[in-house]
Protein backbone atom coordinates (compact mmCIF):
# COMPACT_ATOMS: atom_id res chain seq x y z
CA UNK A 1 0.00 0.00 0.00
CA UNK A 2 3.18 2.40 0.85
CA UNK A 3 4.54 1.81 -2.54
CA UNK A 4 1.58 2.90 -4.27
CA UNK A 5 0.79 5.59 -2.44
CA UNK A 6 4.25 6.99 -2.64
CA UNK A 7 3.95 6.25 -6.44
CA UNK A 8 0.64 8.26 -7.19
CA UNK A 9 2.09 11.23 -4.95
CA UNK A 10 5.14 11.84 -6.43
CA UNK A 11 3.31 11.80 -10.05
CA UNK A 12 0.14 13.55 -8.96
CA UNK A 13 3.11 16.51 -7.13
CA UNK A 14 5.02 16.46 -11.00
CA UNK A 15 1.65 16.88 -12.62
CA UNK A 16 0.51 19.71 -9.94
CA UNK A 17 3.70 21.56 -9.96
CA UNK A 18 3.52 21.63 -13.92
CA UNK A 19 -0.09 22.96 -13.98
CA UNK A 20 0.55 25.61 -11.49
CA UNK A 21 3.48 27.12 -13.58
CA UNK A 22 1.95 26.78 -16.46
CA UNK A 23 -1.97 27.43 -16.27
CA UNK A 24 -1.64 30.92 -16.89
CA UNK A 25 0.38 30.73 -19.47
CA UNK A 26 -1.14 32.09 -23.19
CA UNK A 27 -0.30 29.31 -26.18
CA UNK A 28 -1.24 31.97 -29.02
CA UNK A 29 1.95 31.98 -30.84
CA UNK A 30 4.40 29.55 -31.81
CA UNK A 31 7.38 30.72 -29.26
CA UNK A 32 4.68 30.32 -26.50
CA UNK A 33 3.88 26.80 -27.27
CA UNK A 34 6.97 25.49 -28.80
CA UNK A 35 9.86 27.02 -27.03
CA UNK A 36 8.57 27.95 -23.68
CA UNK A 37 8.51 31.92 -24.42
CA UNK A 38 12.10 31.92 -24.99
CA UNK A 39 12.26 31.85 -20.41
CA UNK A 40 13.54 28.73 -20.10
CA UNK A 41 16.64 29.46 -17.42
CA UNK A 42 19.92 27.29 -16.97
CA UNK A 43 18.53 24.08 -14.26
CA UNK A 44 15.29 23.57 -16.11
CA UNK A 45 17.33 23.49 -19.83
CA UNK A 46 19.66 21.18 -17.60
CA UNK A 47 17.21 19.21 -16.15
CA UNK A 48 15.08 18.91 -19.43
CA UNK A 49 17.42 18.12 -21.41
CA UNK A 50 19.22 15.22 -18.94
CA UNK A 51 15.58 13.63 -18.76
CA UNK A 52 14.76 14.23 -22.41
CA UNK A 53 17.87 11.88 -23.29
CA UNK A 54 17.74 9.60 -19.96
CA UNK A 55 14.91 6.88 -19.79
CA UNK A 56 14.09 3.53 -19.37
CA UNK A 57 16.03 2.39 -22.66
CA UNK A 58 19.23 3.79 -20.51
CA UNK A 59 18.57 2.76 -17.05
CA UNK A 60 17.60 -0.91 -17.95
CA UNK A 61 19.32 -1.27 -21.21
CA UNK A 62 22.81 0.02 -20.56
CA UNK A 63 23.10 -1.83 -17.35
CA UNK A 64 22.53 -4.63 -19.43
CA UNK A 65 25.05 -3.84 -21.74
CA UNK A 66 27.44 -3.41 -19.23
CA UNK A 67 26.00 -6.86 -17.72
CA UNK A 68 26.73 -8.73 -20.98
CA UNK A 69 30.21 -7.17 -21.56
CA UNK A 70 32.11 -4.11 -20.04
CA UNK A 71 31.91 -0.72 -19.14
CA UNK A 72 32.95 -0.09 -22.43
CA UNK A 73 29.28 0.96 -23.19
CA UNK A 74 29.87 4.19 -20.66
CA UNK A 75 31.23 5.54 -24.16
CA UNK A 76 27.64 6.56 -24.92
CA UNK A 77 27.36 8.93 -21.57
CA UNK A 78 31.26 10.72 -21.43
CA UNK A 79 31.48 11.37 -24.97
CA UNK A 80 28.35 13.18 -24.89
CA UNK A 81 29.68 15.51 -22.76
CA UNK A 82 32.34 16.70 -25.25
CA UNK A 83 29.65 17.05 -27.26
CA UNK A 84 27.51 19.17 -24.93
CA UNK A 85 30.50 21.34 -24.97
CA UNK A 86 30.59 22.37 -28.94
CA UNK A 87 26.89 22.67 -28.17
CA UNK A 88 27.37 25.28 -25.92
CA UNK A 89 30.26 27.20 -26.99
CA UNK A 90 30.09 27.08 -30.88
CA UNK A 91 26.52 25.98 -32.12
CA UNK A 92 24.19 27.49 -30.01
CA UNK A 93 25.51 31.00 -29.94
CA UNK A 94 24.87 30.71 -33.88
CA UNK A 95 21.28 28.79 -33.13
CA UNK A 96 20.51 32.29 -31.30
CA UNK A 97 21.90 34.92 -32.52
CA UNK A 98 19.59 33.29 -36.08
CA UNK A 99 16.24 33.08 -34.00
CA UNK A 100 15.67 29.95 -34.58
CA UNK A 101 12.85 27.76 -33.85
CA UNK A 102 13.90 24.22 -35.70
CA UNK A 103 17.05 22.76 -36.81
CA UNK A 104 15.82 22.63 -40.70
CA UNK A 105 14.96 26.01 -40.48
CA UNK A 106 18.55 27.13 -40.48
CA UNK A 107 18.67 24.38 -43.46
CA UNK A 108 15.70 27.26 -45.04
CA UNK A 109 18.31 29.73 -44.63
CA UNK A 110 21.47 28.36 -45.88
CA UNK A 111 20.37 26.10 -48.51
CA UNK A 112 16.42 26.07 -49.83
CA UNK A 113 13.06 25.37 -48.72
CA UNK A 114 13.08 21.44 -49.93
CA UNK A 115 15.95 20.81 -48.01
CA UNK A 116 14.57 21.73 -45.16
CA UNK A 117 11.18 19.90 -45.95
CA UNK A 118 13.47 16.69 -46.94
CA UNK A 119 15.52 17.25 -43.40
CA UNK A 120 11.73 17.94 -41.80
CA UNK A 121 10.61 14.40 -43.10
CA UNK A 122 13.59 12.13 -42.16
CA UNK A 123 13.44 13.75 -38.50
CA UNK A 124 9.85 12.90 -37.69
CA UNK A 125 10.16 9.83 -39.78
CA UNK A 126 12.73 8.68 -36.90
CA UNK A 127 11.16 10.12 -34.43
CA UNK A 128 7.81 7.93 -35.64
CA UNK A 129 10.26 4.30 -36.10
CA UNK A 130 12.42 4.70 -33.59
CA UNK A 131 12.70 6.92 -30.46
CA UNK A 132 8.88 7.39 -29.64
CA UNK A 133 7.79 3.37 -29.69
CA UNK A 134 10.92 2.02 -28.34
CA UNK A 135 10.98 4.29 -24.91
CA UNK A 136 7.57 2.98 -24.61
CA UNK A 137 8.06 -0.27 -25.02
CA UNK A 138 11.43 -0.18 -22.48
CA UNK A 139 9.39 1.73 -20.07
CA UNK A 140 6.43 -1.20 -20.35
CA UNK A 141 8.94 -3.76 -20.26
CA UNK A 142 10.89 -2.06 -17.41
CA UNK A 143 8.18 -1.83 -15.13
CA UNK A 144 6.93 -5.09 -15.74
CA UNK A 145 10.06 -7.02 -14.76
CA UNK A 146 10.56 -4.34 -11.84
CA UNK A 147 7.35 -4.56 -10.23
CA UNK A 148 5.47 -7.54 -12.01
CA UNK A 149 2.08 -5.83 -13.19
CA UNK A 150 1.19 -8.67 -14.81
CA UNK A 151 0.66 -9.58 -11.86
CA UNK A 152 -0.82 -7.42 -9.85
CA UNK A 153 -3.48 -7.33 -12.55
CA UNK A 154 -3.70 -10.78 -13.31
CA UNK A 155 -3.55 -10.09 -16.36
CA UNK A 156 -0.99 -11.88 -18.92
CA UNK A 157 2.49 -10.19 -19.56
CA UNK A 158 1.88 -9.09 -23.24
CA UNK A 159 -1.19 -7.38 -22.14
CA UNK A 160 0.26 -5.90 -19.10
CA UNK A 161 2.69 -4.18 -21.54
CA UNK A 162 0.12 -2.87 -23.83
CA UNK A 163 -1.73 -1.76 -21.16
CA UNK A 164 1.25 0.29 -19.71
CA UNK A 165 2.34 1.28 -23.16
CA UNK A 166 -1.76 2.80 -23.40
CA UNK A 167 -1.14 4.85 -19.98
CA UNK A 168 2.08 5.88 -20.17
CA UNK A 169 2.07 7.31 -23.07
CA UNK A 170 -1.64 8.51 -22.94
CA UNK A 171 -0.03 10.74 -19.87
CA UNK A 172 2.80 11.64 -21.93
CA UNK A 173 0.82 13.38 -24.54
CA UNK A 174 -0.93 15.08 -22.22
CA UNK A 175 2.22 17.02 -21.11
CA UNK A 176 3.04 17.71 -24.90
CA UNK A 177 -0.20 18.43 -26.67
CA UNK A 178 -1.81 20.78 -24.06
CA UNK A 179 1.26 21.92 -21.52
CA UNK A 180 3.71 22.93 -24.30
CA UNK A 181 7.73 23.06 -24.15
CA UNK A 182 7.22 24.42 -20.87
CA UNK A 183 4.97 22.26 -19.39
CA UNK A 184 6.90 19.64 -20.78
CA UNK A 185 10.78 21.35 -19.39
CA UNK A 186 8.75 22.12 -15.64
CA UNK A 187 8.02 17.95 -15.72
CA UNK A 188 11.18 16.94 -16.79
CA UNK A 189 13.32 18.91 -14.28
CA UNK A 190 11.18 17.49 -11.58
CA UNK A 191 11.46 14.00 -12.75
CA UNK A 192 15.05 14.66 -13.01
CA UNK A 193 15.85 15.79 -9.28
CA UNK A 194 13.97 11.76 -8.63
CA UNK A 195 15.66 9.71 -11.28
CA UNK A 196 19.06 11.43 -10.32
CA UNK A 197 18.15 10.47 -6.31
CA UNK A 198 17.01 7.01 -7.24
CA UNK A 199 19.74 6.31 -10.24
CA UNK A 200 22.54 7.40 -7.64
CA UNK A 201 20.78 5.60 -4.95
CA UNK A 202 20.71 1.92 -5.95
CA UNK A 203 24.50 1.34 -6.92
CA UNK A 204 24.82 3.23 -3.33
CA UNK A 205 22.90 0.28 -1.67
CA UNK A 206 24.20 -2.41 -3.70
CA UNK A 207 27.49 -1.45 -3.23
CA UNK A 208 26.51 -1.56 0.99
CA UNK A 209 25.34 -5.11 0.22
CA UNK A 210 27.99 -6.14 -1.58
CA UNK A 211 30.78 -4.43 1.34
CA UNK A 212 28.34 -5.24 4.34
CA UNK A 213 27.55 -2.10 5.08
CA UNK A 214 30.82 -0.68 4.08
CA UNK A 215 29.85 1.19 0.27
CA UNK A 216 34.09 1.44 -0.50
CA UNK A 217 34.75 -1.82 0.80
CA UNK A 218 31.58 -3.12 -1.70
CA UNK A 219 32.89 -0.98 -4.32
CA UNK A 220 37.01 -2.91 -3.67
CA UNK A 221 34.99 -6.36 -3.57
CA UNK A 222 33.51 -5.76 -6.83
CA UNK A 223 36.37 -4.54 -8.65
CA UNK A 224 38.55 -6.93 -7.45
CA UNK A 225 35.84 -10.12 -8.50
CA UNK A 226 35.40 -8.60 -11.84
CA UNK A 227 37.99 -6.34 -13.08
CA UNK A 228 37.68 -6.76 -16.40
CA UNK A 229 34.33 -5.66 -16.22
CA UNK A 230 35.99 -1.78 -15.66
CA UNK A 231 37.87 -1.76 -18.90
CA UNK A 232 36.19 1.19 -20.66
CA UNK A 233 38.23 0.30 -23.69
CA UNK A 234 36.36 -2.19 -24.50
CA UNK A 235 38.80 -4.74 -25.22
CA UNK A 236 37.47 -7.94 -25.07
CA UNK A 237 37.17 -10.26 -28.39
CA UNK A 238 34.33 -9.30 -30.87
CA UNK A 239 34.10 -6.07 -28.22
CA UNK A 240 30.35 -4.81 -28.06
CA UNK A 241 31.81 -1.37 -27.90
CA UNK A 242 35.52 -1.51 -29.60
CA UNK A 243 37.44 1.59 -28.57
CA UNK A 244 38.07 2.57 -32.15
CA UNK A 245 34.62 3.82 -33.13
CA UNK A 246 35.22 6.72 -30.24
CA UNK A 247 37.25 8.15 -33.12
CA UNK A 248 35.20 7.23 -36.27
CA UNK A 249 31.03 6.47 -35.56
CA UNK A 250 31.12 7.84 -31.99
CA UNK A 251 32.00 11.65 -32.83
CA UNK A 252 29.50 11.77 -35.67
CA UNK A 253 26.65 10.26 -33.41
CA UNK A 254 27.35 12.66 -30.22
CA UNK A 255 28.25 15.44 -32.43
CA UNK A 256 24.59 15.26 -34.40
CA UNK A 257 22.55 14.08 -31.46
CA UNK A 258 23.82 17.22 -29.11
CA UNK A 259 24.63 19.41 -31.44
CA UNK A 260 21.72 19.56 -33.78
CA UNK A 261 18.89 16.95 -33.11
CA UNK A 262 15.67 18.85 -32.65
CA UNK A 263 14.39 16.95 -29.75
CA UNK A 264 17.79 17.91 -27.93
CA UNK A 265 18.48 21.53 -28.98
CA UNK A 266 14.77 22.67 -28.56
CA UNK A 267 15.58 22.83 -24.81
CA UNK A 268 18.20 25.34 -25.62
CA UNK A 269 16.60 27.23 -28.28
CA UNK A 270 14.27 28.16 -25.42
CA UNK A 271 16.61 29.77 -23.16
CA UNK A 272 15.86 33.47 -22.03
CA UNK A 273 19.22 34.33 -22.77
CA UNK A 274 22.82 33.04 -24.64
CA UNK A 275 24.29 32.84 -20.94
CA UNK A 276 21.47 30.74 -19.66
CA UNK A 277 21.72 28.43 -22.56
CA UNK A 278 25.32 28.06 -22.23
CA UNK A 279 25.03 27.35 -18.43
CA UNK A 280 22.21 24.82 -18.67
CA UNK A 281 23.72 22.92 -21.62
CA UNK A 282 26.96 22.45 -19.68
CA UNK A 283 25.55 21.71 -16.39
CA UNK A 284 24.17 18.82 -17.69
CA UNK A 285 27.48 17.84 -19.38
CA UNK A 286 28.43 17.34 -15.51
CA UNK A 287 25.60 15.36 -15.12
CA UNK A 288 26.49 13.02 -17.84
CA UNK A 289 29.90 12.26 -16.22
CA UNK A 290 27.65 11.37 -13.37
CA UNK A 291 25.59 9.16 -15.41
CA UNK A 292 27.57 5.86 -15.71
CA UNK A 293 27.00 5.67 -12.07
CA UNK A 294 23.78 5.06 -12.29
CA UNK A 295 23.35 3.64 -15.65
CA UNK A 296 26.52 0.98 -16.08
CA UNK A 297 28.08 0.50 -12.83
CA UNK A 298 24.67 -1.09 -11.79
CA UNK A 299 25.10 -3.53 -14.55
CA UNK A 300 28.27 -4.20 -13.50
CA UNK A 301 27.62 -4.97 -9.77
CA UNK A 302 24.63 -7.05 -10.98
CA UNK A 303 26.99 -9.36 -12.64
CA UNK A 304 29.29 -9.75 -9.71
CA UNK A 305 25.90 -10.41 -7.56
CA UNK A 306 23.68 -12.59 -10.15
CA UNK A 307 26.08 -14.08 -12.95
CA UNK A 308 24.89 -17.67 -11.63
CA UNK A 309 21.47 -17.19 -12.19
CA UNK A 310 21.72 -14.82 -14.99
CA UNK A 311 23.60 -15.83 -18.38
CA UNK A 312 24.43 -12.75 -21.11
CA UNK A 313 20.13 -13.87 -22.52
CA UNK A 314 19.08 -12.38 -19.75
CA UNK A 315 20.99 -9.54 -18.83
CA UNK A 316 17.79 -7.13 -19.04
CA UNK A 317 16.70 -8.91 -16.40
CA UNK A 318 19.76 -7.46 -14.48
CA UNK A 319 18.67 -4.03 -13.28
CA UNK A 320 15.36 -5.07 -12.30
CA UNK A 321 17.21 -7.86 -9.99
CA UNK A 322 18.94 -5.79 -8.41
CA UNK A 323 16.65 -3.30 -7.73
CA UNK A 324 14.45 -5.85 -6.18
CA UNK A 325 17.22 -6.86 -3.89
CA UNK A 326 18.62 -3.89 -2.45
CA UNK A 327 16.11 -1.01 -2.72
CA UNK A 328 13.78 -0.55 0.64
CA UNK A 329 9.99 -1.28 0.21
CA UNK A 330 8.54 1.83 0.92
CA UNK A 331 11.01 3.46 -1.81
CA UNK A 332 9.45 1.06 -4.72
CA UNK A 333 6.53 3.26 -5.12
CA UNK A 334 8.90 5.98 -5.50
CA UNK A 335 11.20 4.06 -7.85
CA UNK A 336 8.34 2.77 -10.14
CA UNK A 337 7.25 7.19 -10.19
CA UNK A 338 10.40 8.20 -11.48
CA UNK A 339 10.68 5.39 -13.89
CA UNK A 340 7.28 6.23 -15.07
CA UNK A 341 8.76 9.90 -14.85
CA UNK A 342 11.46 9.50 -17.02
CA UNK A 343 9.55 7.73 -19.80
CA UNK A 344 7.24 10.61 -20.26
CA UNK A 345 10.26 12.91 -19.90
CA UNK A 346 11.57 11.48 -23.22
CA UNK A 347 7.97 10.70 -24.81
CA UNK A 348 6.41 13.89 -24.24
CA UNK A 349 9.66 15.95 -25.15
CA UNK A 350 9.88 14.56 -28.82
CA UNK A 351 6.32 14.39 -29.28
CA UNK A 352 6.65 18.59 -28.46
CA UNK A 353 9.62 18.56 -31.12
CA UNK A 354 7.91 16.60 -33.54
CA UNK A 355 4.97 19.21 -33.51
CA UNK A 356 7.74 22.18 -34.11
CA UNK A 357 9.04 20.33 -36.90
CA UNK A 358 5.05 19.56 -38.70
CA UNK A 359 3.87 23.46 -37.78
CA UNK A 360 6.69 24.92 -38.81
CA UNK A 361 8.52 22.52 -41.83
CA UNK A 362 5.10 21.12 -42.84
CA UNK A 363 1.72 22.69 -42.25
CA UNK A 364 3.25 26.28 -42.83
CA UNK A 365 5.19 25.96 -45.80
CA UNK A 366 2.38 23.09 -47.68
CA UNK A 367 -0.76 23.86 -45.94
CA UNK A 368 -1.61 27.58 -44.75
CA UNK A 369 1.73 29.82 -45.49
CA UNK A 370 -0.84 33.31 -43.46
CA UNK A 371 -1.22 30.80 -40.48
CA UNK A 372 -1.82 32.30 -36.93
CA UNK A 373 0.08 31.76 -33.98
CA UNK A 374 -3.23 29.95 -32.50
CA UNK A 375 -3.09 27.85 -35.88
CA UNK A 376 0.47 26.79 -35.25
CA UNK A 377 -0.25 25.78 -31.91
CA UNK A 378 -3.33 23.44 -33.26
CA UNK A 379 -1.69 22.28 -36.01
CA UNK A 380 1.60 20.73 -33.62
CA UNK A 381 -1.24 19.62 -31.21
CA UNK A 382 -2.56 17.56 -33.64
CA UNK A 383 0.70 15.97 -35.41
CA UNK A 384 1.65 14.71 -31.45
CA UNK A 385 -2.00 13.46 -31.41
CA UNK A 386 -1.51 11.26 -34.67
CA UNK A 387 2.34 10.51 -33.51
CA UNK A 388 1.56 9.70 -29.94
CA UNK A 389 -1.09 7.08 -31.17
CA UNK A 390 0.95 5.48 -34.07
CA UNK A 391 4.02 4.80 -31.07
CA UNK A 392 1.49 3.46 -29.05
CA UNK A 393 0.08 0.84 -31.56
CA UNK A 394 3.63 0.38 -32.95
CA UNK A 395 5.60 -0.16 -29.66
CA UNK A 396 4.28 -3.56 -28.56
CA UNK A 397 5.03 -5.15 -31.58
CA UNK A 398 8.61 -4.57 -31.63
CA UNK A 399 10.84 -7.46 -31.40
CA UNK A 400 12.69 -7.15 -28.30
CA UNK A 401 15.44 -9.57 -28.92
CA UNK A 402 19.10 -8.66 -28.61
CA UNK A 403 20.07 -5.25 -27.21
CA UNK A 404 17.66 -2.78 -27.34
CA UNK A 405 19.70 0.03 -26.77
CA UNK A 406 21.88 -1.14 -29.78
CA UNK A 407 18.63 -1.21 -31.99
CA UNK A 408 17.82 2.33 -31.40
CA UNK A 409 21.12 3.43 -32.03
CA UNK A 410 21.42 1.88 -35.24
CA UNK A 411 17.87 2.71 -36.02
CA UNK A 412 19.12 6.42 -35.50
CA UNK A 413 22.45 6.32 -36.96
CA UNK A 414 20.74 5.82 -40.36
CA UNK A 415 20.12 8.97 -40.56
CA UNK A 416 22.59 10.66 -38.42
CA UNK A 417 25.82 10.76 -40.74
CA UNK A 418 23.65 12.07 -43.81
CA UNK A 419 21.92 15.04 -41.80
CA UNK A 420 24.96 15.94 -40.04
CA UNK A 421 27.24 16.19 -43.08
CA UNK A 422 24.37 18.97 -44.29
CA UNK A 423 24.33 20.30 -41.45
CA UNK A 424 27.95 20.80 -40.91
CA UNK A 425 28.59 21.59 -44.73
CA UNK A 426 26.34 24.65 -44.56
CA UNK A 427 27.82 25.87 -41.46
CA UNK A 428 31.88 25.74 -42.68
CA UNK A 429 31.69 27.09 -46.16
CA UNK A 430 29.50 28.52 -48.80
CA UNK A 431 30.22 26.96 -51.51
CA UNK A 432 28.21 23.21 -51.05
CA UNK A 433 25.14 23.85 -53.13
CA UNK A 434 21.30 23.39 -52.63
CA UNK A 435 21.39 20.33 -55.19
CA UNK A 436 24.05 18.47 -53.38
CA UNK A 437 22.05 18.90 -49.56
CA UNK A 438 19.60 17.14 -51.15
CA UNK A 439 21.39 14.50 -52.75
CA UNK A 440 22.95 14.33 -49.25
CA UNK A 441 19.85 13.73 -47.57
CA UNK A 442 18.31 11.30 -49.67
CA UNK A 443 21.13 8.74 -50.69
CA UNK A 444 22.87 8.74 -47.26
CA UNK A 445 20.68 7.11 -45.54
CA UNK A 446 19.69 4.53 -48.36
CA UNK A 447 23.34 3.63 -48.49
CA UNK A 448 23.69 3.00 -44.29
CA UNK A 449 20.56 0.42 -44.00
CA UNK A 450 22.08 -1.14 -47.76
CA UNK A 451 25.59 -1.70 -45.77
CA UNK A 452 24.58 -2.22 -41.90
CA UNK A 453 20.51 -3.83 -43.27
CA UNK A 454 20.19 -5.49 -46.45
CA UNK A 455 23.77 -6.58 -47.72
CA UNK A 456 25.46 -6.34 -44.58
CA UNK A 457 26.44 -9.99 -44.27
CA UNK A 458 28.26 -9.00 -47.73
CA UNK A 459 29.55 -5.83 -46.30
CA UNK A 460 31.44 -7.25 -43.32
CA UNK A 461 32.60 -10.21 -45.20
CA UNK A 462 34.55 -7.39 -47.34
CA UNK A 463 35.15 -5.33 -44.39
CA UNK A 464 36.86 -8.36 -42.24
CA UNK A 465 38.82 -9.55 -44.88
CA UNK A 466 40.04 -6.31 -45.78
CA UNK A 467 41.06 -5.19 -42.34
CA UNK A 468 42.37 -9.33 -41.35
CA UNK A 469 40.05 -9.61 -39.22
CA UNK A 470 37.20 -12.47 -37.63
CA UNK A 471 35.38 -9.74 -35.48
CA UNK A 472 32.48 -7.97 -36.78
CA UNK A 473 33.04 -4.26 -37.89
CA UNK A 474 30.86 -2.29 -35.90
CA UNK A 475 27.95 -0.33 -37.42
CA UNK A 476 29.48 2.90 -35.95
CA UNK A 477 32.26 2.56 -38.10
CA UNK A 478 29.62 2.26 -41.29
CA UNK A 479 28.29 5.39 -39.68
CA UNK A 480 31.65 7.36 -40.14
CA UNK A 481 31.95 5.87 -43.78
CA UNK A 482 28.93 7.27 -44.93
CA UNK A 483 29.33 10.48 -43.68
CA UNK A 484 32.49 10.95 -45.22
CA UNK A 485 30.97 9.95 -48.44
CA UNK A 486 28.29 11.92 -48.25
CA UNK A 487 30.84 14.82 -47.21
CA UNK A 488 32.65 13.60 -50.61
CA UNK A 489 29.31 13.50 -52.83
CA UNK A 490 28.11 16.93 -51.99
CA UNK A 491 31.28 18.15 -51.99
CA UNK A 492 31.64 16.81 -55.66
CA UNK A 493 28.48 18.16 -56.55
CA UNK A 494 28.86 20.96 -56.07
CA UNK A 495 31.86 21.36 -57.62
CA UNK A 496 31.27 19.98 -60.92
CA UNK A 497 27.52 22.00 -60.94
CA UNK A 498 28.06 25.32 -58.82
CA UNK A 499 24.82 27.41 -57.68
CA UNK A 500 24.85 31.51 -56.93
CA UNK A 501 24.26 31.53 -53.50
CA UNK A 502 22.26 34.55 -52.40
CA UNK A 503 23.30 35.92 -48.40
CA UNK A 504 20.12 35.69 -46.34
CA UNK A 505 20.32 38.81 -44.17
CA UNK A 506 19.20 37.92 -40.70
CA UNK A 507 16.90 39.45 -38.42
CA UNK A 508 18.32 41.17 -34.81
CA UNK A 509 18.89 38.25 -32.27
CA UNK A 510 15.40 38.12 -30.23
CA UNK A 511 17.49 37.76 -26.98
CA UNK A 512 20.41 38.78 -25.19
CA UNK A 513 23.14 37.48 -26.69
CA UNK A 514 25.79 37.82 -24.04
CA UNK A 515 28.22 34.88 -23.02
CA UNK A 516 27.98 33.35 -20.03
CA UNK A 517 31.83 34.37 -18.70
CA UNK A 518 32.53 31.29 -17.38
CA UNK A 519 31.46 28.96 -20.42
CA UNK A 520 35.30 28.20 -21.52
CA UNK A 521 36.53 27.42 -18.35
CA UNK A 522 33.22 25.13 -17.78
CA UNK A 523 34.02 23.52 -21.44
CA UNK A 524 37.70 23.16 -20.69
CA UNK A 525 37.39 21.44 -17.10
CA UNK A 526 34.72 19.23 -18.49
CA UNK A 527 36.55 17.98 -21.44
CA UNK A 528 39.84 17.49 -19.34
CA UNK A 529 37.39 15.28 -16.74
CA UNK A 530 36.34 13.17 -19.95
CA UNK A 531 39.69 12.66 -20.74
CA UNK A 532 40.81 11.55 -16.72
CA UNK A 533 38.06 9.33 -17.13
CA UNK A 534 39.59 7.34 -19.77
CA UNK A 535 43.06 7.29 -18.33
CA UNK A 536 42.05 6.02 -14.84
CA UNK A 537 39.85 3.34 -16.00
CA UNK A 538 41.89 2.24 -19.49
CA UNK A 539 43.12 -1.53 -18.45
Amino acid sequence: MLAIISFIGFTALVALISYLKTRNDHMNTSDDYFLAGRSLTAWVIAGSLILTNLSTEHMIGLNADAFAHTAAVMAWETTAALAMVLTAIYFLPRYLRRGLTTIPEFLSQRYDRDTRVIATILFLFSYVVAILPVVLLFGATGLESLFDVSGMLGVGRSSAIWIMVWSVGTLGSLYAIFGGLKAVAISDTINGIGFLAVGLLVPLLALVFAGDGNPLNGLETVYTSVPEKFDITGDEPGSFLPFGVLFTGMIVNQVFFWCTNQSIIQRALGAKNLAEGQKGVLIAACFKLLGPVAIVLPGIIAFYMFRDQLGPEDSMMAYPMLVKEVLPAPLIGFFAAVMVGAVLSTFNSVLNSSATLFSQGIYQVFMKTDATGRQMVWSGRICSIILALAAMIAAPMINTEGSLYNYLQKINATFFGPMLAVILLGFFTKHVSCASAKVGLITGPILFYLLTGTFEAETQEFAKGLFGTTDQIHFLHFLALVFLLTVALMLLISYFKPEARTEVSLPPAKIDMKPWKHAKLAAGVISFLVILIYVLMAQ
